[in-house]
Parts: C-alpha cells; sequence; structure tokens
C-alpha cells in the first residue's frame, strides 16, 4: 500500500475514534438545555411580531429572563417569527456549526503546516475537540449566538476575506450593534491606533443602531431607557455560570458585592490588556490582539455565563500554534503544549459547576472561579510575535502563514518572523 494511502486511512481512523470518544463523553457529560435561550428569542420575537406585544415586555413564562439585545439584533432575528419552532432550532445550530467550521478552516491551517498534517485532518481534529468544549456546546445547547459574533469580530480583525481591508471595522460594528459586549474590539482598535479602522466600526455601529430605531422606535425607546438598565433581566451575578470579574467579587460576598473592588479589579485589567495588545499591534500579531481582547472581554464584562467562553477559543488555538512553532523538544514547546492542554481540559470538565450550592472557603473560591483564572492566564501569558526578522537575516519557515495572513502572504514591505522562535512581551 502506497504511503500516502496509508497516511490517510490512519488519519480517517484517528478522526473516526476522535468523533466515536467526543459523543460518548457528551452523552454523558453535556447538559441539555432545551434550547432556552433560543426560546427566550423566538417566544419574544412571536410576541412582539404575532400578538402585538413590546419585545421588551416579554418574560419567558416562569422565567425572570427576557429578550435583552439592542433593537439591531431584534432586526436581524426577525425572520425567526415566521419559522416553525423546529426550523429555528435547525437555522440556529446550522449557522453555528457552519460559521465554526469556516472560522477553523482559516485558523488551523498555520498548526496543520508547521507539523506536516492534511488541512482536512487538522480541522476535523479541532472540530471535534471544539464539540467537547463546554462553552461551544453551551452556545449549540442554549441556541446561542457567540460563534456567529466571534465570526464577524475575527474575520474583520483578521482580514480573511479578501479585500478585508477596505472594510475593516464593518464586523465589529455590526457585532457591537447585535450585543453590545463586541464594542471593546472598537477600544482595541483605538488602543491600537488603528483609526480608521475604528471609525468605520462606530460609524457601522451607529448605522444599525439608528435603522433599527428608525423601524422600531417603541422598541429602541424601551430598550436604552428601561431595557438596558434592568439588570435583574440576565439573572443572578454570584451563580458560577457568570465566570466574570463581576462573577468573582459577587460570590465573595453575595448579598452585598463590592462595586468598588470590582471596578478596581476592571482597571488593573484593562490596563494590562491595553500594554499586551499594543505589543501585540506593534508586532503585527492581529491573532493575538484578537484573542487577548476575547479574554479581556470576558473578564471585564459584568456578566460572562460560561457559553460567553466561546472567546477564548483563539487563545487556546494561538496556544498550539506557537507551541508546533517552536523547536521540537524545546522546554517551550512542551510548556506551552502543557498550558494548552491544561486549559481545554478544565474548559471542558464543567469543573466550576461543583462549586455550584456552595462556593464559600479556599476551595470554593478558587474552584468556582476557575475559568475566570483561565481567561487572566491567557490575557497575561499568551506569546505574541514579533513583526520583523533581523535586518539580513533569511525568513524562517518561509510559506508558513501566521493566523492573520491565511494565505501565507505578507504586506508589502513586512517580512513576518513565522514558524521559529516568538517573541513573548
Amino acid at each position: 500500500m502506497a504511503q500516502g494511502a496509508a497516511r490517510t486511512i490512519a488519519q480517517v481512523v484517528g478522526v473516526l475514534l476522535l468523533a466515536v470518544a467526543v459523543a460518548a463523553f457528551l452523552a454523558v457529560a453535556a447538559v441539555r438545555h432545551g434550547f432556552f435561550d433560543l426560546q427566550v428569542y423566538y417566544g419574544a420575537l412571536t410576541w412582539w411580531v404575532h400578538d402585538g406585544g413590546e419585545i421588551y415586555d416579554y418574560l419567558r413564562p416562569n422565567t425572570q429572563y427576557g429578550f435583552t439585545y439592542p433593537p439591531f439584533a431584534a432586526l436581524v432575528m426577525l425572520p425567526m417569527a415566521y419559522l416553525p419552532w423546529l426550523a429555528a432550532i435547525v437555522v440556529s445550530v446550522t449557522a453555528t456549526v457552519a460559521v465554526t467550521v469556516v472560522l477553523f478552516w482559516w485558523l488551523v491551517d498555520p498548526i496543520a503546516r508547521r507539523a506536516g498534517w492534511t488541512r482536512w485532518f487538522a480541522l476535523a481534529v479541532a472540530l471535534c475537540l471544539a464539540a467537547a468544549y463546554e462553552p461551544m456546546r453551551e452556545t449549540v445547547n442554549f441556541g446561542q449566538v457567540n460563534m456567529l459574533l466571534l465570526f464577524l469580530v475575527a474575520v474583520d480583525l483578521l482580514r480573511l476575506l479578501p479585500g478585508g481591508s477596505r472594510w475593516a471595522g464593518v464586523g465589529v460594528g455590526l457585532a457591537t450593534a447585535i450585543k453590545l459586549t463586541p464594542g471593546i474590539f472598537i477600544v482595541y482598535l483605538l488602543v491600537t491606533g488603528r483609526w480608521r479602522a475604528a471609525v468605520t466600526s462606530m460609524a457601522t455601529a451607529a448605522g444599525a443602531t439608528l435603522l433599527a430605531a428608525a423601524l422600531f422606535p417603541d422598541a429602541s425607546r424601551e430598550f436604552w431607557t428601561e431595557a438596558l438598565w434592568n439588570t435583574d433581566r440576565v439573572g443572578e451575578l454570584a451563580f458560577v455560570s457568570n465566570q466574570s470579574l463581576r462573577g468573582v467579587v459577587a460570590r465573595l460576598d453575595p448579598e452585598h458585592p463590592s462595586t468598588l473592588a470590582w471596578l478596581v479589579l476592571v482597571l488593573g485589567t484593562l490596563a494590562l490588556w491595553a500594554w499586551r495588545s499594543r505589543a501585540a499591534a506593534a508586532g503585527g500579531d492581529e491573532a493575538a490582539g484578537l484573542a487577548l481582547t476575547g479574554a479581556v472581554m470576558c473578564l471585564v464584562s459584568p456578566v460572562t455565563w460560561v457559553h460567553h467562553l466561546v472567546w477564548l477559543l483563539p487563545g487556546l488555538i494561538l496556544l498550539v500554534d506557537n507551541a508546533v512553532a517552536a523547536r521540537p523538544g524545546s522546554l517551550r514547546r512542551r510548556l506551552l503544549l502543557a498550558a494548552a492542554v491544561t486549559g481545554y481540559g478544565f474548559l471542558i470538565s464543567r469543573i466550576v459547576w461543583a462549586w455550584e450550592k456552595d462556593f464559600t472557603g479556599i476551595d470554593g473560591f478558587l474552584g468556582s472561579n476557575t475559568y475566570v483564572w483561565i481567561s487572566l492566564a491567557l490575557l497575561a501569558f499568551l506569546p505574541l510575535r514579533g513583526r520583523t526578522t533581523p535586518a539580513g537575516s533569511p525568513v524562517e519557515a518561509a510559506g508558513v502563514p501566521q493566523l492573520d495572513q491565511p494565505d501565507g502572504r505578507t504586506p508589502a514591505g513586512e517580512r513576518h518572523r513565522v514558524g521559529g522562535p516568538l517573541t513573548v512581551r
């Protein structure tokens, strides 16, 4: 049998075995949420379109949960009101899977090339591992929009589409208009001096918001004056699923969480993020900028449910990419792989739920905030690449792209270090 055919058979068998193992793991570990959040969206839109109610007045029966997104999100989701419930589920799952496949197709390509793997094999392995990742399976099981927003932002920042630079900022602006938290990426553009993209993102977000206001003036008025400020609609801050700094502080004293302590932590975290983001931008490492900003968004948002942590996926992928790029057998490679495996292992484990009922004591403080510690570790220690090689030196591993240059081309006049030792800032 030819060597190539034998390799292909081995890869197919490996992927099938991994898929079976992941399916068995999901059968045991995955919680079925019955598309709870999708039911909220669907119920609110149906109430609004067919029953004549105001969308922000709707609460899912026997719960405190209602539609919490801006009116532009309601406009984007409006077709859902004309679909049967099962069709809405199919659309939600299909859209999440589709954008995940496309995004991973781009993001794992550098790893595949560095490691000498076939691209389909790297993608298949990555998708199997993503299926076991708790925030991903929670996103699917709740019917959430997290991966769609990550896709919009990643395509924008990493310029993954032809002519992407002409549209820089549009994806970030649309994501911000759909859900306010991706607005941190507008701040990222400002902090890193990408003024044109920042203005474009702000104009896009404002334009989308104004369009929704023109079409739905009553809903827009209610959202910006009332619904946005009603924190009871999003859930309890101390709930263990809230893996943000606000959640950490709330779990220390659920009855009287310290706003001052939270603000101090947020300011310190933002300062670290701004410093590291500027270093990433100076080195031309937009992929690290995406990962760092995704991590800080999860940290500083008042509410970061576990399913929001899909924003940590670029950071975990970058850890693997940096490890594969390091010298084989080096301490650096071993440490980076250990960090990636450890972080991923915790993020598929549901470990924080062991303290769902009682998060007191040292073990409760450490264990119930496990995912927060991972976000902080990625923010503080994710390796950053340098922009250029020393004058006169050859480019290492020519043709192997960084994540923000998936086709292997570099901008005119720039020569990126790829595949060799990486600069850590």
